[in-house]
């Protein structure tokens, strides 16, 4: 398809939510007609970590998610494959990447950790969203020090021709001073809007999902759904 769209969910580091934000943005797009699927390229400490089968679930469909390489160790993918004596290239990752996103209108490329993550050979987790995606989801933590590690992560994709529509602030609570004046900093450093998710609790990813999308306001996804 050349009218798809690829949009890349990335986060500041590992374990900032990436997953269930890409769980509840595919779930909104899919309930709103739109046939949206999330790819992961490679996951890493499998099993049990599977961002694929969690965002299949929470769509409850497998039609939702698929992830392209399994690596057991829960390394960054170009370490763990290097140690399985397990090949992992660029370009062949890149290619199955392409096609699996352009059988869709709209493809979530789920990140692994944060941006400069070794994915394979010399090439970053940033190289694989700037060849794919024309604009990326910055997931990062609400608390203390996430201001520099977001306004970074925000000027890299920026530099490499990735358009970042929104930021999100996973598990806000707003029970410090840092939390409460983050996203109105985050917003005036980068001049993006931000957007906040609770922390959630429980284990039914579906739910875990819906939790995400009553914390997004319905214009965050709206601009996801105009780039269908």
């Amino acid at each position: 398809m050349s009218d798809s769209t690829t949009v890349a969910v990335v986060g500041t580091d590992t374990g900032v939510g990436k997953t269930v934000v890409t769980a509840g943005l595919t779930h909104e797009l899919r309930d709103r007609g739109v046939d949206a699927r999330a790819i992961k390229p490679a996951q890493t400490g499998h099993p049990p970590d599977d961002d694929a089968a969690f965002v299949a679930d929470a769509c409850r469909t497998d039609e939702a998610a698929i992830c392209l390489r399994y690596l057991e160790e829960p390394l960054a993918p170009r370490v763990a494959a290097e140690r399985a004596d397990d090949p992992l290239e660029y370009e062949p990752l890149l290619a199955d990447c392409r096609r699996e996103c352009e059988q869709v209108p709209v493809a979530l490329l789920e990140g692994i950790g944060g941006l400069r993550v070794p994915l394979a050979g010399d090439r970053e987790v940033i190289d694989l969203v700037a060849d794919l995606a024309s604009s990326a989801v910055v997931v990062t933590r609400s608390g203390l020090g996430t201001l520099n590690h977001t306004a970074l992560t925000v000027d890299a994709l920026e530099r490499r021709g990735v358009d970042v529509p929104g930021i999100v602030c996973n598990e806000y609570e707003g029970a410090s001073v840092a939390e409460r004046t983050n996203p109105r900093e985050l917003e005036r450093m980068t001049e993006r809007p931000v957007e906040t998710v609770p922390p959630l609790s429980g284990s039914d990813p579906a739910a875990l999902a819906d939790g995400v999308r009553d914390g997004l306001s319905r214009s965050f996804a709206d601009r996801l759904v105009e780039k269908a």
